[in-house]
């Protein structure tokens, strides 16, 4: 059997299974289609959550971002991790208490206001649809090489599938739908990574491999890496980082949108208990640490193997030449994610850091003319097996587990879309008295047109998919986790000083944002180049988010101290949503 066959049978499967599940667990219910029926088991639970967390970004492209810049990257290991432990302790379960079934419904009722309510509706929206850029740019990407279609046929391909379960099925759809999403990812990844591990270091656990003795040149595999990485003029790949204060920042970006993500937070409300949210919390991130922890080796492997096949005889030595190069890279160049240029007219593939002016002379002393191959960040884990000449059935079993990742955080970023859109702002705002039966149809029709506008965004993104997640983390950061802090914390925060804090962190945010990576994301609109030396004080877009979040808490704070305290009731609510103790199942609404 062909390799096409044998990655369709993969997928064709995959998909079978989920539709099946979205048919068997269609909604009948709003209750049933925003929070399942809040009747999820919290080990279920716990392994749908890390399916939504474990988007196209964890999956397909943080490990090529690690692969490609070392160290420098690992803020994305310590940010969205350290960020989900932020939300499992400090957030989930004093949300669940309070028992409704979404972010600004919480916003909403404690600093009661309709502004409030509305303001996080807006925060949630633009939070949610840069993310599902990022999910629908990466299902492209894994499409486009595994079914052999263009790239912008995969993206309209991954909205038909999403479309299919997600707008029927809802949460209840989506919830166990995610659970088979998570077997099939999570198996992706490792198969492979364990393969390769035993290849390169003789050691079966890919995180321990990594830190291991590569088996063919009998050095550590690291201290192998960097020295094949600086002889050809990169930064070696342990390498500390410069730039202390954007590193920091853009961790902590990173931590405090994780904890503020809408669709996150909103599979805490699914299960039966406070306690069972607790449960659930530790269970997500137990199936969490799988792939965490193994992301880091499969990067470094990843990268070996990558300056292994274009310098077979080490980078000392020439390079392959292009009529010899390896059917894989013969494959991923017909989608466009790699690409080749003989700047020196000699037929072979020179792969070099032609930035480094340092390494100029000995590329000039070479006959090289400047880097003539360019490889998409994006493409490093779905290529891995195929780089390591793993068999066919680890590349099927890969091409499904990313489209798995793509299409479970693409579905629960819809919902949490279409669940604001419907509930908190029709629902709560517009027309309290709405039927369920058009509620339930609102809700499809706001989820159908944020697939749509998620699609037209995908065959645009402003960058590799991980980049434009840490976008959509950093007004996560700036927007909703401070007033959620602040929301449960405090006593003394009211709803104008929410509001100001809210729109001060966002808005302060996206224009960083839209000032380098252009307005709205629209390409060629940008102000100002996106470059380390123009960075206001060397802070990047994506760690902008930190900055967002001090200014949201200073004017919040600022604005409730100049005004007026919270109603009594109000205060008797943080404190009873603070108090461990009697919380019952979700309320109705």
């Amino acid at each position: 059997m062909s390799q096409y066959w044998i990655n369709m049978s993969f997928v064709g499967a995959s998909f079978l299974l989920y539709i099946g599940i979205a048919i068997w667990a269609r909604a009948g219910s709003t209750k049933e289609f925003y929070v399942a029926g809040g009747g999820v088991h919290p080990v279920t639970n716990g392994m749908a959550t890390a399916a939504d967390w474990m988007s196209a970004a964890s999956f397909i492209s943080m490990a090529g971002l690690i692969a490609s810049g070392g160290y420098a990257t690992s803020v994305y290991l310590m940010g969205w991790t350290g960020g989900y432990v932020l939300l499992a302790m400090l957030l989930a379960p004093y949300l669940r208490k309070f028992g409704k079934f979404t972010v600004p419904d919480f916003i909403g009722d404690r600093f009661y206001s309709r502004g409030a309510r509305l303001t996080a509706v807006v925060c949630l929206i633009l939070i949610s649809v840069t993310y599902v850029i990022g999910q629908m740019a990466g299902a492209g990407v894994a499409f486009s090489r595994f079914l052999e279609v263009s790239n912008s046929a995969g993206i309209w391909i991954a909205a038909a599938i999403v479309f299919a379960y997600a707008v029927f099925g809802g949460m209840k759809g989506i919830t166990y739908t995610q659970v088979a999403q998570y077997v099939v990812l999570i198996i992706a990844y490792t198969i492979p990574a364990v393969f390769i591990a035993m290849q390169l270091t003789g050691n079966p656990i890919p995180m321990l491999g990594m830190f291991g003795t590569h088996v063919e040149s009998g050095v550590p595999l690291l201290d192998k890496l960097d020295q094949v990485v600086t002889d050809l003029g990169f930064t070696a790949y342990t390498a500390d980082v410069d730039n202390k204060l954007n590193m920091f920042l853009f961790t902590l970006s990173l931590m405090i949108g994780t904890a503020g993500l809408p669709h996150v937070i909103i599979r805490f409300f699914t299960v039966p208990k406070v306690a069972d949210a607790r449960w659930s919390a530790g269970w997500t991130l137990v199936f969490i640490a799988l792939l965490y922890l193994t992301a880091p080796a499969v990067a470094s492997m990843a990268r070996l193997n990558l300056v292994n096949t274009i310098y077979p005889e080490g980078p000392q030595a020439e390079a392959i030449r292009y009529e010899d190069r390896p059917e894989w890279v013969q494959t991923w160049e017909t989608t466009g994610l790699i690409k080749w240029e003989d700047k020196n007219a000699d037929g072979r593939v020179q792969m070099y850091n032609d930035a480094n002016a340092a390494f100029t002379p000995t590329a000039t002393e070479r006959g090289w003319n400047g880097n003539e191959l360019t490889v998409n960040n994006d493409i490093i884990v779905l290529a891995n097996p195929e780089i390591a000449n793993l068999p066919g059935w680890v590349i099927g079993l890969i091409a499904a587990g990313a489209i798995a990742a793509a299409l479970s955080t693409a579905a629960g970023l819809l919902l949490a879309i279409s669940s604001a859109i419907s509930h908190d702002l029709i629902k709560t705002l517009i027309n309290p008295k709405i039927s369920e039966k058009n509620e339930m149809l609102a809700a499809r029709l706001s989820m159908t047109a944020a697939i749509l506008l998620a699609t037209w965004l995908g065959l645009n993104p402003p960058g590799f998919a991980a980049q434009v997640v840490a976008l959509a983390f950093g007004l996560a950061a700036a927007s909703l986790f401070p007033a959620l802090m602040m929301g449960i914390f405090s006593k003394r925060v009211n709803s104008k000083g929410a509001v100001a804090g809210m729109l001060v962190g966002v808005i302060s945010t996206a224009v960083y944002i839209f000032l380098y990576l252009g307005w709205f994301f629209i390409p060629g609109t940008a102000s100002i180049p996106n470059t380390p030396d123009q960075w206001w004080m060397g802070i990047s877009p994506q760690a902008f988010g930190a900055v967002g979040a001090v200014l949201n808490f200073a004017v919040a704070y600022a604005v409730s101290m100049a005004t007026e305290a919270p109603p009594q009731e109000i205060q008797d609510l943080v404190e009873s949503v603070r108090t461990p103790k009697g919380a019952g199942v979700a309320l109705d609404h």
